[in-house]
C-alpha cells in the first residue's frame, strides 16, 4: 500500500509565499508576453516542489485472522433425548472445516448443566467468547442445538454478526409433557389453592390424560386432563411450611423423555391471621402483660373479655348508665367457636356465665385440633376452677387446694431442657451481673396426671405444663406472677419469649414441635435435625431422587436435639424417615426449564438467524453444509449455503520511505529548467 507525505523544509507561511511569488511572476509573463515565461515558472515551481519534499510511503502489512465461535449446546434438553452424539458428530465435522482455514481463529465452548441451571442461554455464552475480539474481526458463529433456547430476544440487538444455527433432532417427534401454567408460591394453610396445568405434546389431540397429585409423597389427588386443554387443580394445605407438590401424568404413545411426565413444585404454606380470644376474669398487671404481647403480633387477631358482670345479673341498676355490655357467650362458644385458634383463659372464675353445654364445647374443640391457654390464678385452688368444670377432663394438672406464696425463681425442668419452648430459656436470662431469674412469689400447687412439666416453682412443684388430647394441645401456668419478669423484677426473665413460644406451641409452629424430624438444604448440603423428648436411637434413611436408600447417623447437639450434615450430588426430592416420622428435602431447582419441552424446533432461533444475516440448518447423515466466506453484502444473499464474513483486517508492521524526487533528479531539472529560461531570454535579446 503507497501512499504520499509532504514534508516541508521551510515553515508554511514562507512556503506559502513562494508559491505566490510563482503566480505572480506567471501573471507578468503572460501579461508582458515575456518569451521566458513558462520556463522560470517552471524553474520555480520545482523548486517550491523540492522544498515541499514529498515522500513515497509503502505499508508493510500483516493480515489478521478472522473469529468464529462454535457453540455447542449439552444441556439436558439434548442429553435427556440422547442427541449427544449427534451433537458431537457435528461439533467434530464443522471444527475440522474451520481448522483447514488458516486465517480463521476457532474457538469452542460447551454449554453444559449439570447443576440443572434454569435454561439454555447463547448470547451471555457467545458474548464472553468474543469479550476480547473486536467487532470487526468477528467471521460469525455456530450454534449446534435443538432449538430449545432461553434468552430474551432483546439479549441479540447488540450481535452483528451472522448467527448460523445447526439443528439437531427430528421435527416431527412429539414428546408429551406436563406444562405448568400457573402456581401459587404460597398458599394458606387450610384454604384452596388452585394449580393451573396443560398435557402437551400429545400425539392425539384431546386424549384424556391421568394426572396425579401428591403433597411430601403422599398421593392426594387423581384427575385427567384433555390433551392441549388446560385443566385446573385444587389443592389444600394441612400444615405450615414449604410442601413438595408432583404432578405426574402417563408415559403418551410418543416420547423423547419421562423426565418431563412429572413436575415438582415447591410451595411454602403459611397461616392467616391466627384468632386468639383471650378471656379474663379481672383486670391486673398480668393480664396486661399476656394482652401487650399478643396485640404486638402481627400475625395474631385478638378478641379481649374481661367478665365482669354475669348476663343474669339483676339489680335496680337503669339501662342508660351501663358502660359494659354482657358477655356474648352464645356467640363465642356456640357459633364461632371453631374459627378461633386459641382460647385464653387469664385468672378465670366461673361465675355462671358459661353453661355446662358451652364448656363441653369448648373440651370437644380442643380434643378436634383447638388450643387452650390457662393462666391460673386465686380461684385455680376453689370449687369456681375451671379444673372442677366439665374442662377439667382436658386439664392435666387439677389443684391440690394449696396456695404457695413464697418467693421462688422459676426453674426449667429436664424434660424441659429437651423442649424446643424452653430448652434455651436459662441462656436468655444470664447476664454479666445475674445469672438467675428474678423470683415469683404465688404458685398454686397441683397434681399432673398427664403432659409434660416444663417448668417447677417451689420445692419442683409443677409451674408449666403442657399436654397433647386429641388433635388439640393444653398448656397451664400455674402462677400468675409472670408479669414481674416483664417488669424487670429482680433483673427479670424471659417472659415475651417464653409466653411467644407457648403461644406458638399451642397454635402447632412446625419449629416448636417437641417431636419431629426436619432438614434444612444449603445449595447441595442437607442438615438433618431430630427433636425427641425421650431421646434418638437408630439413623435416619434417606431415601433420594434415584430410588437408592442411604443411612444417616445422627450425633447430639444438646438435650433433645440431635443432627447430622449430608452432602448430596444430585438435584431432586429427598425423603428422610426416622421411626415414625418423615419429611422432605428439595434440592435445586424445581421447575427445570431445560426438560419443560425437549422437542427439536426452530421457531425461536430462525428470527435471530434472519436478523443477524445468518442461517438455520437441519443436520442430516450426509454432512454439514457448504459454507461461504465473503463481505457481508455477498453472504447476506446466499441460498443453501451457510455465510461467514471475511474482514481483510490487517495490522501495520513496518513503513519505507522514499523520496519521490531524490536530490540529483531535482538538481537536474532545476539546472535544465534554468537553461531553458537563458536560451529564451538570449534568443529574445539577438532578435
Amino acid at each position: 500500500m503507497l501512499s504520499l507525505e509532504i514534508n516541508p523544509a521551510l515553515p508554511w507561511w514562507l512556503l506559502s509565499g513562494i508559491g505566490l511569488l510563482v503566480l505572480l511572476v506567471l501573471a507578468y509573463g503572460i501579461i508582458v508576453r515575456a518569451p521566458s515565461a513558462w520556463s522560470r515558472v517552471i524553474f520555480l515551481t520545482i523548486g517550491f516542489i523540492a522544498l515541499l519534499n514529498p515522500t513515497v510511503i509503502r505499508q508493510e502489512r500483516a493480515y489478521l485472522s478472522d473469529v468464529v465461535a462454535v457453540l455447542v449446546d449439552e444441556s439436558l434438553s439434548q442429553s435427556a433425548t440422547g442427541r449427544l452424539a449427534q451433537v458431537a458428530g457435528i461439533s467434530e465435522g464443522l471444527q475440522e472445516w474451520l481448522l483447514e482455514e488458516d486465517d480463521l481463529d476457532v474457538r469452542l465452548s460447551i454449554i453444559r448443566d449439570p447443576d440443572r441451571q434454569d435454561g439454555t442461554f447463547i448470547a451471555g455464552a457467545l458474548s464472553e467468547m468474543f469479550s476480547d475480539v473486536p467487532t470487526d474481526r468477528i467471521a460469525g458463529a455456530f450454534v449446534i442445538t435443538d432449538g430449545q433456547i432461553h434468552d430474551d430476544p432483546s439479549d441479540f440487538m447488540h450481535i452483528n454478526y451472522p448467527l448460523n444455527f445447526l439443528l439437531t433432532g427430528d421435527p416431527e417427534k412429539n414428546d408429551r409433557h406436563l406444562v405448568i401454567e400457573e402456581a401459587p408460591s404460597y398458599a394458606i394453610v387450610g384454604d384452596e389453592s388452585i394449580i393451573r396445568v396443560r398435557v402437551a405434546g400429545d400425539a392425539k389431540a384431546g386424549a384424556i390424560v391421568p394426572v396425579t397429585v401428591s403433597i411430601n409423597g403422599q398421593r392426594v389427588i387423581e384427575s385427567s386432563a384433555p390433551s392441549d386443554t388446560p385443566i385446573e387443580i385444587p389443592i389444600i394445605f394441612d400444615k405450615e411450611g414449604v410442601s413438595a407438590v408432583e404432578l405426574q401424568i402417563d408415559e403418551g404413545e410418543q416420547e423423547l423423555t419421562l423426565e418431563n411426565n412429572r413436575v415438582l413444585l415447591a410451595i411454602n404454606a403459611v397461616r392467616s391471621r391466627l384468632s386468639v380470644m383471650l378471656v379474663s376474669g379481672a383486670p391486673g398487671p398480668g393480664l396486661r402483660s399476656v394482652r401487650n404481647l399478643l396485640k404486638a403480633d402481627p400475625a395474631v387477631d385478638l378478641v379481649h373479655f374481661t367478665v365482669l358482670r354475669p348476663p343474669n345479673k339483676q339489680d335496680l341498676t337503669p339501662v342508660d348508665e351501663l358502660s359494659l355490655i354482657p358477655f356474648p357467650s352464645d356467640e363465642l362458644f356456640s357459633v364461632r367457636l371453631r374459627e378461633f385458634d386459641l382460647i385464653i383463659f387469664d385468672r378465670y372464675h366461673r361465675r355462671g356465665i358459661f353453661p355446662a353445654s358451652y364448656l363441653n364445647n369448648i373440651a370437644d374443640y380442643v380434643v378436634d385440633g383447638g388450643a387452650i391457654l390457662d393462666i391460673a390464678g386465686p380461684s385455680f385452688v376453689t370449687p369456681l376452677s375451671l379444673a372442677a368444670s366439665p374442662l377439667g377432663k382436658i386439664l392435666p394438672a387439677r389443684p391440690t387446694g394449696e396456695v404457695l406464696e413464697q418467693a421462688f425463681a422459676p426453674t426449667v425442668s429436664e424434660r424441659g431442657n429437651r423442649h424446643p419452648v424452653t430448652n434455651d430459656l436459662k441462656s436468655l436470662g444470664e447476664t454479666a451481673a445475674n445469672s438467675t431469674w428474678g423470683r415469683w412469689f404465688r404458685l398454686f400447687d397441683s397434681e399432673v396426671n398427664r403432659g409434660e412439666v416444663l417448668l417447677t416453682g417451689v420445692g419442683d412443684r409443677p409451674l408449666l405444663v403442657l399436654d397433647r388430647i386429641g388433635e388439640g394441645r393444653v398448656a397451664q401456668l400455674l402462677s400468675d406472677h409472670s408479669w414481674l419478669w416483664a417488669r424487670g423484677y429482680e433483673g427479670g426473665g424471659p417472659q415475651q419469649v417464653l409466653m411467644r413460644r407457648l403461644v406458638h406451641w399451642l397454635m402447632k409452629q412446625p419449629d416448636l414441635e417437641e417431636n419431629s424430624l426436619a432438614v434444612e438444604v444449603d445449595n447441595k448440603k442437607l442438615k438433618l435435625v431430630r427433636r425427641s423428648l425421650d431421646g434418638v436411637t437408630g439413623p435416619v434413611t434417606m431415601i433420594g431422587p434415584d430410588g437408592v436408600s442411604q443411612e444417616i447417623f445422627l450425633a447430639a447437639d444438646k438435650p433433645g436435639l440431635d443432627t447430622a450434615i449430608k452432602d448430596v450430588s444430585e438435584a431432586g426430592i429427598y425423603r428422610l424417615e426416622h421411626n415414625d416420622f418423615q419429611t422432605i428435602a428439595i434440592v435445586g431447582e424445581t421447575k427445570v426449564r431445560e426438560l419443560a419441552d425437549v422437542r427439536a424446533t426452530q421457531n425461536f432461533v430462525e428470527p435471530l438467524a434472519a436478523a443477524s444475516g445468518g442461517s438455520v440448518t437441519w443436520f442430516e447423515a450426509g454432512g454439514l453444509p457448504s459454507i461461504t466466506r465473503g463481505s457481508r453484502s455477498k453472504i447476506s444473499d446466499l441460498e443453501g449455503s451457510v455465510g461467514l464474513i471475511r474482514n481483510d483486517q490487517y495490522e501495520v508492521t513496518g513503513l519505507n520511505k522514499v523520496a519521490m524526487l531524490p536530490g540529483l533528479a531535482l538538481l537536474c531539472m532545476l539546472l535544465m529548467s534554468a537553461i531553458w529560461s537563458w536560451r529564451q531570454e538570449g534568443q529574445k535579446v539577438a532578435s
